[in-house]
């Protein structure tokens, strides 16, 4: 069992604030074949510093750029080691330095962290995160052999060459544990699929049912093909500030705090522990779930959750001030690279208690307008589409969902997803049913960014600041 001692359950303190100002990103396809990998970082690194309303011109705010931090999954994909450098140098940055970040999926969540800390400790003021994948250059057979080779290849990476079939039993455990239907995970994959036709960005958006979900063809019983994201090829970018520099770029700085947590690679053999409970928890609250789970000689967090998203989570939210996640944050973006790790992270996250997360879903609050209700959701998830909708460019998923949180705090929906100009660029008509998924003032969003089957996991939170 895990016992966490004081200096474990430590809340960050930065030494000073750190803002996000501006992102970028290009959009996310199966293959870009008419894109280098370093001319995909430069669309994303210019839509950063020209598309943002900055208050300085493009090339003085790269001039300010004294720290860069990139990210991506795999130098097999491309078949290039220490492809930060190249990137670094295409962008123009030399000879400031630079670092490579790798923890699988949360790589891009991982990134900003760094990149945040580095402004944080006075090292930089003005601090590039920057992530990519190219996933078109092998099979997309090889390309899931080497996703699943992030598993430990004693236990899981054993049960196939396949993500899915990682994520398939945590889908049936979870489904016996709290009696959740196959249709709740159905509906995330309709609401998310269907909020990414309103992105120009979106890999994989569609107008789908309950029906076509379940219909939809096995990957690895019971995830259906409509459950699980795409392999995915692009870039995002955001801009990391100290407080006086953030204010002399733009007016509409969001303050920044994140924080991360690991749990093992192997799934099945997860070490036990008490739940960190998170501000608006108490213990009694989980006196019912510990008995249901010894019963049925389980522990937590066993097969059904992610402690490490949960440890992260207690960290940032301590960090943020955040006493009700449903209550204090007016969106998040997770990671649903299945509809189950989705599913899942809702209790983690506690945007209800755990056993309870099907609760979020049939209660219409994780829409942008609640279909039972008729008023906007409480706290509505993935607006971007998510990664099931629009994309899964590992090296830089969660600095894709950081911005989609930035831009819907600066009120910028519109103009990054609504200018038909911007669906143009991309070899895109904008649908004559495009729809503004502009939040109305909202002043707190999260995101999650998450690695494999939990080991590693950052919760970041943005804040208006104006």
């Amino acid at each position: 069992m895990i016992k966490f001692g004081k200096g474990n359950l430590r809340v960050p303190k930065w030494t000073r604030p750190v803002y996000m100002v501006a992102g970028g990103m290009t959009d996310f396809r199966k293959h870009y074949p008419e894109k280098k990998l370093e001319e995909l970082t430069m669309m994303a690194f210019r839509m950063m510093l020209e598309e943002n309303n900055l208050k300085l011109d493009p090339l003085e705010v790269k001039g300010l750029i004294n720290f860069a931090c990139y990210g991506e999954f795999a130098d097999h994909f491309q078949d290039q080691l220490l492809c930060e450098a190249k990137v670094h140098d295409y962008l123009g940055l030399d000879p400031l330095f630079n670092v490579g970040i790798k923890t699988g999926g949360a790589t891009g969540g991982s990134n900003i962290l760094m990149a945040g800390s580095i402004v944080a400790s006075g090292m930089a003021d003005c601090a590039l995160a920057l992530g990519w994948e190219r996933m078109d250059e092998v099979a997309t057979w090889t390309g899931n052999y080497y996703i699943s080779t992030a598993a430990c290849k004693e236990f899981e990476t054993r049960l196939a060459r396949n993500y899915a079939s990682y994520y398939a039993p945590m889908a049936r455990r979870f489904q016996e544990i709290y009696g959740v239907s196959p249709e709740v995970r159905a509906e995330i994959a309709v609401k998310n699929r269907g909020y990414a036709c309103h992105s120009p960005f979106a890999q994989q958006p569609g107008k789908f049912t309950i029906k076509d979900v379940l219909e939809s063809p096995v990957v690895s019983d019971p995830l259906r093909f409509l459950e699980c994201c795409a392999m995915s090829v692009g870039s995002a970018a955001v801009l990391l500030c100290s407080e006086e520099m953030a204010y002399k770029l733009t007016d509409k700085p969001v303050k920044l705090y994140t924080a991360g947590g690991s749990h093992t690679l192997r799934t099945g053999d997860r070490r036990h522990m008490e739940i960190p409970l998170l501000p608006n928890e108490k213990a009694s609250d989980y006196n019912k779930l510990y008995a249901d789970l010894k019963e049925q000689k389980s522990r937590w967090p066993g097969f059904e959750s992610f402690a490490a998203t949960r440890f992260a989570s207690y960290l940032c939210y301590n960090m943020a001030g955040i006493k009700n996640p449903i209550e204090d944050l007016d969106l998040i973006e997770t990671h649903d690279a299945f509809t189950i790790s989705d599913l899942q992270t809702y209790g983690d996250v506690g945007l209800t208690l755990y056993g309870e997360e099907q609760n979020y879903v049939t209660s219409g609050e994780c829409y942008f307008k609640n279909p039972k209700t008729g008023k906007p959701g409480k706290c509505p998830s993935n607006l971007s589409g998510g990664l099931l909708g629009s994309m899964h460019a590992v090296g830089c998923t969660g600095i894709f969902s950081a911005a989609e949180v930035l831009w819907q705090l600066q009120g910028k929906y519109d103009q990054f997803h609504g200018d038909p100009k911007m669906w143009q660029r991309f070899g895109k008509t904008k649908p004559a049913d495009w729809q503004s998924l502009q939040l109305s003032n909202p002043r707190r969003g999260a995101y999650v960014s998450h690695a494999g089957v939990g080991s590693h996991v950052t919760v970041g939170v943005l804040e208006k600041a104006w």
